[in-house]
């Protein structure tokens, strides 16, 4: 599929074959689901945590008899149903993250790139390069392009173009090594540079 490369003034700078095996997909919502919510495990810390049974610092002395009191039969002070008690089955520390394979994360990055591509989400650009540190000129640049909430990928960034967008609100800036799943589908634009797609095309091929 054919896509038509801009600059950051909105003006045509030709055009870009994208490879149909990678952005012309019929988008699987079960599959992008499935490595964001992987990609989501992996970031939880994991370190909700309340004390147990055995690290509450209370008697374990059996304070009546067992029998003949009437009361129920209690050993420990440091039994749940006591104030200062333990938690009976709360949260401990562990690990969220699970294994996901190799070829469905691939997978799905290829959809969720589809998916952008189908809904015309897509802005090429022929660089992402700024002269100088502006970030209200690169906002102005943006305001044409139509792009108000938007990833930018690109293969090495421009230092003045990576400090100008930095303080933008709505643009995040990706390598294309580090182009993910979760980051395409919280944008609403996906912007990529011709650098970034001859390296996605590598990488997914």
């Amino acid at each position: 599929m054919k896509s038509k490369v801009l600059n950051l003034d909105n003006k045509a700078s030709g055009e870009i074959d994208l490879n149909d095996a990678i952005f012309g997909l019929e988008p699987r919502p079960d599959l992008i689901q499935r490595v964001v919510v992987w990609q989501l495990a992996k970031r939880r810390a994991g370190t909700h945590k309340v004390l147990t049974r055995g690290e509450i610092d209370r008697t374990k002395k059996k304070f009546y008899k067992q029998k003949g009191t009437g009361q129920a039969r209690h050993g420990a002070r440091s039994a749940p149903l006591f104030v200062g008690g333990a938690k009976a089955m709360g949260p401990v520390q562990h690990s969220h993250e699970f294994d996901l394979p190799k070829k469905v994360r691939a997978l799905g990055l290829k959809h969720a790139l589809s998916s952008k591509a189908k809904n015309g989400a897509i802005v090429v650009l022929d660089e992402a390069k700024a002269t100088a540190i502006k970030t209200g000129d690169l906002a102005k640049r943006f305001g044409k392009l139509g792009v108000e909430s938007a990833l930018v990928v690109d293969g090495a960034f421009d230092r003045n173009f990576e400090l100008s967008a930095r303080n933008l609100t709505g643009v995040s800036l990706v390598r294309a090594a580090g182009l993910n799943v979760y980051d395409i589908m919280k944008r609403d634009k996906l912007v990529l540079t011709t650098a970034a797609i001859k390296a996605i095309e590598e990488r997914l091929a």
